[in-house]
């Protein structure tokens, strides 16, 4: 009798995993769905705020540098919700963004020089 539980409880857990690993690729599902329902929007955003030579543009740089391309992006749609875009954005408006961007996002370099100490010479260990 005692066997029979456990093949019960065992068929019980199994049905819940496989339902659960189910769930999950329905869930994966609907995430893909959603970035790409996003990413169809952001298209269609840029489309309706750039000229085809700004697209171009855009596009080339994310080819480049995907991280920039995006900040751009973004900038752009969030002037778009906002209002603040007055009809297309020419290539030369793109070219005056990306400057802007540019600069906000332009790394530092900076060398730092490690010394050593006086008593931490190599060249006392050459004997």
């Amino acid at each position: 009798m005692a066997d029979d539980e456990l093949e019960a409880i065992r068929r019980q857990r199994l049905a819940e995993l496989q339902s659960k690993h189910g769930d999950s690729s329905n869930d994966q599902q609907g995430q893909q769905e959603a970035k790409q329902r996003e990413t169809e929007m952001r298209n269609s955003i840029l489309a309706q705020v750039l000229d085809q030579s700004a697209r171009a543009r855009l596009s080339n740089l994310a080819l480049v540098k995907p991280e920039k391309a995006k900040a751009v992006e973004n900038y752009l749609i969030q002037m778009a919700r906002m209002g603040q875009l007055g009809g297309k954005i020419s290539e030369t408006g793109l070219i005056d963004i990306l400057e802007k961007v540019s600069q906000q996002t332009e790394k530092k370099t900076t060398v730092k020089f490690n010394r050593r100490k006086v008593m931490d010479s190599d060249d006392e260990d050459d004997d």
